[in-house]
């Protein structure tokens, strides 16, 4: 399979969608109008860079006979969590969201959140995809038509206070996306707080948590950088990373014409998943610059440092492993293959 095609198509087709008048705004009367509904501000990278580009070149290959209306920032009503529900029930036609923003409903995805799990955003993507497709389709994902999943760059630790060791983060008030990140920070003594993205800024204002742990691409739309001054790195590791499902209405995709379907499913799958994961970590720098240019305290930690964090997050990995085990969902065969395919498609990029 040829690699990266999906970047460089993205920019043929936005650029022939705005060359025609297409696009998510277009004034054109389309075959079918679909409402992708998602949680960040317009302004954001990832509806900015890779789900408008998607919707405007689903625009240009349908010729204009589907129209993607974008509604960001929960424009629909609702709040994060329901969007996984807002897609079944067809409340909206398409959403992206944080798998873990419903905890245990999709438990399969969990894996590659994983503390010290993520390598690359695009390798450990296309990792993803695969491991869906092999397990979780007609399990986790039974109820929607999934058109691509994928995970951010590396996580960390952005906080008030500086955070170097794992002592510093006794009572540390600490929002983390995800039931696995949850788990993690409480065995490791800090305070979680679970919350939608969205609501770290005002959090972080009025003293309802103390840090956040999201990758530096969303830092930005957050203006995180202007409310705490210390970000925590772990060189070339990653503390962690979030699981994400890009999906449509199983009924609005089944409605297409099989002509409308196939533009639809060119522009999903693996390749697509690809891209995403490894735009979301190139929109990584922007905002880390800035950061630094401002002056912010960059605190990386030396490797035998990031061993202890590894060693006291161990138990979070072999307690997942059990409770998957014990479930009957094979906790131990699921690490195990996410494992060799992020191994896989690292080796091959």
């Amino acid at each position: 399979m040829i690699k990266h095609t999906f970047l460089r198509a993205v920019g043929t087709a936005a650029t022939a969608a705005i060359a025609l008048g297409i696009g998510a705004t277009s004034s054109f009367a389309a075959d079918v109008t679909l409402r992708m509904h998602q949680f960040l501000p317009a302004q954001a990278n990832v509806p900015k860079n890779v789900l408008l580009p998607w919707a405007e070149k689903i625009a240009a290959e349908s010729d204009g006979r589907i129209e993607i209306q974008h509604f960001p920032a929960m424009q629909l009503g609702g709040k994060p969590p329901e969007l996984v529900d807002q897609v079944i029930d067809g409340v909206a036609d398409i959403v992206w969201t944080v798998a873990g923003y419903t905890p245990g409903r999709f438990p399969r995805t969990e894996v590659f959140e994983l503390p010290f799990t993520m390598t690359d955003a695009e390798a450990v993507s296309r990792a993803y995809w695969t491991l869906a497709e092999e397990t979780m389709m007609d399990q986790d994902f039974k109820d929607m038509k999934v058109l691509a999943v994928w995970v951010h760059g590396p996580g960390l630790i952005h906080s008030k206070d500086p955070i170097a060791s794992l002592d510093d983060l006794n009572g540390v008030k600490l929002r983390a996306p995800t039931r696995v990140t949850n788990q993690l920070f409480s065995a490791l003594g800090a305070t979680p707080v679970g919350m939608p993205v969205p609501a770290v800024p005002e959090a972080l204002s009025k003293g309802v948590i103390d840090a956040t742990v999201i990758p530096w691409e969303v830092t930005g739309a957050l203006k995180v950088n202007e409310l705490v001054e210390n970000h925590t790195t772990f060189g070339d590791d990653s503390l962690y990373t979030t699981s994400f499902i890009f999906a449509m209405n199983k009924a609005k995709y089944e409605s297409l014409p099989d002509d409308l379907k196939a533009v639809i499913d060119a522009n999903s799958g693996l390749e697509f998943s690809a891209f995403a994961g490894k735009q979301m970590q190139a929109d990584d720098a922007g905002p880390r610059d800035a950061a630094i240019a401002a002056g912010a305290n960059v605190i990386e930690l030396a490797p035998e440092q990031v061993e202890e964090w590894k060693v006291a997050a161990q138990p979070i990995i072999d307690g997942w492993i059990q409770e998957m085990d014990e479930k009957g969902l094979d906790g131990t065969g699921l690490r195990a293959r996410a494992l060799e395919l992020i191994e896989e498609n690292a080796s091959s990029m």
